[in-house]
């Protein structure tokens, strides 16, 4: 395989590199002092992805014709137009499973901080506040009694939603249909969920058909008492809607571990007081990075020895 060219546009982690490197021709875009001419001058030659971010579509394919799949590290790959691959008979992967406890266990600390405003707490103590002013102000919300509303009862919903129900909270859902086998409650549309539950969970994929899904008539359903937590993609929920959401009392408050422009983050969702955000480190493990790492070679490899994927995308199967 080592005659095999690989093209990797953004760096990779050590893992990635060091292997993709003793088994293939890699051809790292990201060190090329003119990444345009680079790529002009090798895509003729790249069979094969390594990819980190960036967007993959026919303006891309068209610069790599011989180009056989694109294999994605994360889970979601909403940045890849699957359309385009399958017309140019792509291969897409992604690397499922390996994030799902870690980005699970992320959903339940970001509720429990939003909830109990634990990340304001702490900032309390660290600002001198407990000495100078006393214990921090009781909090105006409970985890304890509380409806999770799931939107996106996928592998790491049904996780979310088990380690819920460990802390006693009654589960709904909602997604493209109900599921056989799942006993929560379902729901057929969003605003449904949201009117039958205090919490919302955002678990669902990016792309159009979830794009601003949870706009200001959902956030309404979700009532004073609501809180959204949204540890999917940050295109899903409509940041403006939000914002005038939490400002205007209509719901409580949110966490979030995603945006939609990242890394830039709304100043107003930084400033409001019932607001935990997080930098996307949902499945942020040196652990779990590694083995999502090890699923892209392990693709890449797969491919080029087999012609078989490991993990290919449901787009591909």
């Amino acid at each position: 395989m080592k005659t095999v060219d690989i093209l990797m546009p953004r760096p990779m982690l050590p893992i990635v590199q060091e292997q993709l490197d003793a088994a293939f021709n890699v051809h790292k875009l990201f060190e090329a002092d003119d990444p345009d001419g680079r790529l002009a001058e090798i895509g003729p030659k790249i069979r094969g992805v390594a990819l980190a971010g960036g967007q993959v579509n026919a303006q891309l394919l068209s610069k790599i014709p011989n180009a056989e799949i694109i294999a994605s590290f994360g889970v979601g790959y909403d940045q890849i137009n699957t359309v385009d691959c399958l017309a140019s008979n792509v291969m897409v992967t992604h690397t499922p499973d390996v994030l799902t406890d870690e980005v699970a266990d992320t959903a339940m600390g970001l509720l429990l901080m939003t909830v109990r405003e634990f990340g304001q707490a702490e900032r309390w103590l660290r600002d001198g506040k407990w000495v100078k002013d006393g214990p921090y102000p009781l909090t105006g919300a409970t985890l304890q009694g509380r409806t999770l509303g799931v939107f996106g009862l996928g592998r790491i919903g049904k996780e979310i939603a088990r380690r819920a129900e460990a802390f006693g909270l009654k589960i709904h859902y909602h997604g493209r249909h109900q599921q056989k086998g799942v006993d929560y409650p379902y729901h057929a549309t969003l605003k449904e969920l949201a009117a039958a539950c205090d919490t919302l969970m955002v678990v669902a994929p990016g792309g159009p058909e979830t794009e601003h899904a949870v706009n200001a008539e959902v956030l309404e359903a979700l009532g004073p008492e609501g809180i959204v937590i949204n540890i999917g993609r940050g295109t899903v929920v409509d940041e403006t809607a939000l914002i005038a959401a939490l400002e205007n009392g209509t719901i409580y408050g949110a966490g979030l571990d995603v945006f939609e422009d990242e890394p830039n983050v709304p100043e107003k969702l930084m400033q409001l007081p019932r607001v935990t955000l997080l930098p996307h480190v949902g499945s942020a493990s040196q652990a779990t990075r590694n083995a999502m790492g090890q699923l892209v070679v392990d693709n890449l490899k797969s491919w080029f020895a087999t012609g078989k994927a490991v993990t290919a995308v449901p787009e591909m199967r």
